[in-house]
């Protein structure tokens, strides 16, 4: 049996890039005892795991990795694959896809406590289907979760030009410096939109004629396996839930209205907010909370969006004019999201931090924010900017 395993192992690994890592990689405490890798579907968990494996081991023998939902793993056992596996000197065990294995929380936890000497990496297709199960785990597990691609790790694929990573402060005070340098080398305006149409998840290094199809089919793959496994949805449902999704899709941006929501698809406020969780935690919304405190505020966001802009496009019309605003908004968000803190502002847009940020075009003027301090425009359809006026581009190298 773990012959076969090592021979599907190498043929994977034969297959992985080697030039380009994700930004996680260097963030990963690869040397815990188990840690866990969670994202949306698509974003590229299993090539982080096996960079991992080539990058620090000669062989399967002494780095085994198995998708948990292959038949010969389902059929024999995880604890049992790694019972044979460490007798035979093996140092760790990568569990891929360890969510569509039943019952893998028990059974990790089983092998964490047998094996005091041996190391666990797992990742999960969907970051739901951790997080429901993370408490038996919490204290044995460090868990990291992976976003799509930013816009630089998109550069970096298509051009092979490596910028960045900047932080935010860097950023909003060297970013004429920083938007000079990388416009003088790309034509960093195309590529931006190339990105907001297909550059989110890795699977465009496949092929653009094809990308549209994958993410429908993982999209698909999230409301008919995802979903309904954490949520006990029932399949007569997902219709609900879709449709939920194309409201978001279509509006520019998303603001909730529960009551309205609740009577239009006919399911109770509660369960609005069950299928908020259910949406979010798959990687296919994101939600932005209100300023301000208090329960009612805290647990109602003030605006939703898709996860990342290449939905849009998918979902909404291609990004037509109307929706135009929503893509800005959104790319801001799933940029900015991943390292800092983000919250929807009442007389702007959003606050991160202490800064105040205001998206739009390039005609977009500070009337606005005229009475915040640290405030700035952030504007598409521009390569370098001035003073407080920033290219939106450029929030796209903050990993």
């Amino acid at each position: 049996m773990l012959e076969e395993l090592f021979q599907i192992q190498v043929s994977l690994a034969a297959h992985i890039p080697k030039r380009f890592k994700r930004f996680l990689f260097e963030s990963v405490n690869w040397n815990a005892r188990c840690l866990g890798i969670v994202g949306a579907r698509g974003v590229g968990k299993t090539t982080l795991v096996l960079q991992y494996y080539l990058e620090n081991f000669s062989s399967p023998e002494e780095c085994l990795y198995l998708s948990a939902d292959h038949v010969l793993v389902v059929g024999y056992g995880l604890y049992k694959v790694a019972r044979e596996f460490f007798a035979l000197g093996g140092k760790v065990i990568i569990f891929d896809e360890i969510h569509k294995y039943p019952f893998w929380s028990q059974e990790l936890k089983n092998i964490y406590d047998s094996f005091p000497d041996k190391k666990i990496v797992f990742t999960g297709s969907s970051s739901l289907h951790i997080l429901k199960e993370k408490a038996d785990l919490s204290r044995r597990t460090i868990l990291y979760e992976l976003p799509g691609f930013s816009f630089r790790e998109f550069i970096f694929l298509v051009e092979e030009k490596n910028f960045g990573p900047f932080s935010l402060e860097e950023i909003l005070q060297k970013h004429v410096r920083i938007a000079s340098e990388i416009a003088s080398q790309l034509l960093v305006r195309k590529l931006f939109k190339e990105y907001l149409k297909y550059g989110y998840y890795p699977f465009f290094a496949e092929g653009i004629s094809d990308y549209e199809n994958k993410l429908l089919n993982a999209i698909e793959k999230i409301f008919y396996e995802d979903i309904p496994a954490v949520w006990k949805i029932k399949p007569g449902n997902i219709p609900i839930l879709k449709k939920f999704l194309w409201l978001i899709a279509s509006s520019s941006p998303f603001e909730p209205n529960i009551e309205k929501l609740s009577r239009e698809l006919k399911i109770s406020k509660e369960y609005i907010y069950i299928y908020l969780e259910a949406l979010e935690k798959s990687g296919l919304i994101k939600t932005v909370f209100p300023l301000q405190k208090g329960y009612r505020l805290v647990r109602k966001p003030s605006k939703i969006y898709l996860d990342n802009p290449n939905l849009y496009y998918l979902l909404s019309g291609h990004g037509s004019a109307a929706e135009i605003g929503s893509i800005r908004e959104c790319f801001f968000v799933s940029q900015i999201s991943p390292k800092y803190y983000l919250r929807a502002a009442s007389k702007a847009d959003f606050v991160v931090e202490d800064y105040v940020f205001e998206v739009g075009g390039r005609k977009k003027t500070r009337k606005q924010i005229n009475q915040e301090e640290k405030a700035f425009l952030i504007l598409d359809d521009m390569e370098v900017g001035a003073g407080q006026r920033i290219p939106l581009y450029l929030f796209g190298f903050l990993y």
